[in-house]
């Protein structure tokens, strides 16, 4: 299964220098990379020496993230958001990401109204600099915090380069099953990312260990063969791999977290 997947490693799993994550996660096997924006500044902002890198260890990049509260930005924001979304597109089209990630809004003060009508103008955008949006509903996401809800909208937007993020984290940690994804096609989920935890956390414990205490998959209690099974027999085509946030395994030196990584990534699409 997943033989022809290209598999990803988030950066955000591993300590060091940006130019460190990216030689390890290739050394370990991963084809490609997500990409922070802090991985950038951390170079100094140098993106023709990030290129250079890129190419010296063949990484592609499965996206540039990442673009936070945007849809339904209240009015004192919207501006500031649209500008702060045509920089990262920019960036992403001099680095050769072809896709910008961007989370359902978190702040209180998104307007609910708005959010269609921001997500169509940020797709137009991207589209002009053939760049795909993937879409992601994150579990403590104001309105759109379940998979089934940022599909009703991405289906309704109905465009090309608008996609889904399908996180495991986020789907298992409000004991959501792989009944969210049954009415998706499987070309309109650009990516999906994998990570565990060690029991399905309470309400107010979500942020933090999202951010914080994820585990590699199949180390913790989430059903993740469930979400593998489901790819696998519906013939999903995409890039699959980890984004874990874990303080501990951040510590570590970063080619041996990665080297972890990936064992836990073969095992878990293979087992």
């Amino acid at each position: 299964m997943f033989s022809h997947n290209p598999l990803f490693l988030n950066t955000v799993l591993l300590g060091g220098t940006t130019e460190e994550k990216l030689f390890s996660a290739s050394k370990a096997g991963f084809q490609q990379v997500e990409l922070w924006r802090q991985d950038i500044d951390m170079m100094d902002g140098d993106i023709n020496l990030l290129n250079k890198d890129l190419q010296k260890l063949k990484l592609s990049l499965t996206d540039y993230q990442v673009l936070l509260d945007f849809d339904g930005a209240a009015e004192p924001f919207r501006q500031a958001k649209r500008n702060e979304a045509l920089t990262m597109l920019d960036v992403a089209e001099k680095i050769g990401a072809k896709t910008l990630l961007v989370p359902a809004n978190t702040n209180y003060s998104c307007i609910k109204d708005n959010i269609e009508q921001d997500l169509r103008w940020l797709v137009d955008q991207a589209s002009k600099r053939n760049i795909r949006i993937a879409y992601e509903a994150m579990a403590w996401s104001v309105y759109i915090n379940k998979t089934t809800e940022a599909w009703k909208i991405v289906n309704k937007i109905n465009a090309l380069n608008l996609g889904l993020v399908i996180d495991a984290f986020h789907i298992f940690s409000l004991k959501r099953t792989v009944q969210d994804l049954c009415d998706i096609p499987m070309e309109k989920i650009f990516l999906v990312q994998l990570s565990d935890a060690v029991d399905f956390p309470e309400k107010q414990n979500v942020i933090d260990i999202a951010r914080h205490h994820r585990l590699l998959p199949g180390n913790g209690k989430f059903p993740i063969k469930t979400l593998i099974n489901y790819l696998a027999q519906n013939n999903y085509q995409g890039a699959i791999g980890l984004e874990v946030f874990n303080d501990d395994l951040k510590k570590q030196p970063p080619q041996l977290v990665a080297e972890q990584a990936m064992k836990s990534l073969q095992y878990i699409l293979q087992c």
